[in-house]
């Protein structure tokens, strides 16, 4: 019996592995040159989208999705050739369907979420954006996620469902955003001159805009110093050169001027350097 059943199950191995085997084969085959295809193709298609003068940020989303589509496209037929029974498949889904939802949530939910951006546009490519307390310029706009540069040049990706979920502030629709800057004064010194030092020292600072006027106040008190807000106004792309523009200047004019701080290490008033 059992000299009966080995000749039987090597010829059930090699008529499979004589089927699956080429089959299998030309499967990778077709994976290899379909991949190779779709990206030319995708190319050619990209091409012709950014020819059609659409919104950069549509031509983003239909850039990926198009993507995406055509691989999938590939990964279908080549796996057909192997054999793979989708209508089974899709019937193990269907079955289901409620386990799949929820884990897909997340994932449809920022498709969901691009869309939604594309077609309302909060914001677009280019704009400067606050999004869930990160600030950045807009980079891409995908099917799943919005990549911000923030002006530390840090690409930041975050879920397109994160982005509905939350506040967005668009600072490029204005054309402008404030500074947030602090600088102590000693409680000696006189405010209206600090203020107006420091005004003057904005005055020299090319990346500050005059409309609206820079403000200067007191915004609380520290146990050595008297602590002001600086609030200029600048172009969202001068970020970090007028930051650190402005700083030079204040502490170049409290120079000149023999204005005096508080160290932390005590109360003692010290000269500044040039």
């Amino acid at each position: 019996m059992e000299n009966y059943i080995a000749p039987e199950y090597i010829k059930w191995v090699t008529d499979w592995a004589v089927s699956f085997v080429p089959r299998f084969i030309l499967a990778l085959l077709v994976l290899w040159l379909g991949m190779k295809l779709a990206n030319r193709v995708f190319r050619i298609i990209r091409k012709a989208i950014q020819r059609s003068n659409i919104d950069r940020e549509v031509e983003e989303f239909l850039g990926s999705m198009l993507n995406i589509v055509l691989k999938i496209a590939v990964i279908v037929i080549a796996a057909s050739i192997v054999g793979v029974k989708f209508s089974a498949l899709f019937g193990v889904l269907a079955a289901a369907g409620f386990a799949i939802g929820l884990a897909l949530q997340g994932f449809l939910g920022n498709f969901a979420s691009g869309l939604t951006i594309v077609f309302f546009k909060p914001y677009k490519v280019g704009d400067w954006v606050e999004i869930s307390e990160t600030f950045g310029r807009v980079q891409s706009i995908e099917i799943f996620s919005t990549t911000l540069i923030t002006p530390g040049e840090k690409t930041l990706i975050i879920p397109n469902g994160q982005v509905t979920d939350n506040i967005i502030t668009n600072f490029s629709t204005r054309g402008k955003i404030r500074l947030e800057l602090q600088v102590t004064m000693p409680y000696e010194e006189s405010f209206p001159k600090i203020k107006e030092i420091i005004l003057n020292a904005l005055e020299n600072c090319p990346d500050i805009l005059h409309d609206p006027a820079p403000i200067v106040g007191i915004e609380t008190y520290d146990s050595h110093n008297i602590i002001l807000a600086v609030r200029p106004y600048i172009h969202p792309d001068n970020y970090w050169n007028a930051t650190f523009d402005v700083y030079s200047k204040i502490k170049e004019a409290f120079y000149k001027s023999n204005i005096k701080v508080a160290y932390s290490e005590g109360i003692e008033l010290g000269d500044i350097g040039d």
